[in-house]
């Protein structure tokens, strides 16, 4: 017997390896990849996550609280 969950209506796929970020106040989406994680700089962008809204996200998406110049400035260093 199989469970069918419900299709999120407007999600985007992201690419495997891969995964979503909104950022700023307009909570613009950036797909970035995992291997990003392990730097030091992205990890004190998820910091400010944490202190911003800890581990419960209500609508599951993982959201940085930051300017999206700096955020771009950031990832920039990272590629």
């Amino acid at each position: 017997m199989a469970i069918r969950l419900p299709r999120i209506v407007g999600a985007k796929k992201v690419p495997k390896g891969y995964f979503a970020v909104y950022v700023g106040e307009n909570q613009k989406r950036f797909v970035i990849p995992v291997s990003f994680l392990n730097h030091p700089l992205f990890q004190d962008l998820l910091g400010l996550s944490e202190e911003e809204f800890g581990y419960s996200h209500p609508t599951g998406c993982l959201r940085i609280p930051c300017d999206e110049d700096i955020y771009l400035d950031v990832t920039s260093r990272l590629n």
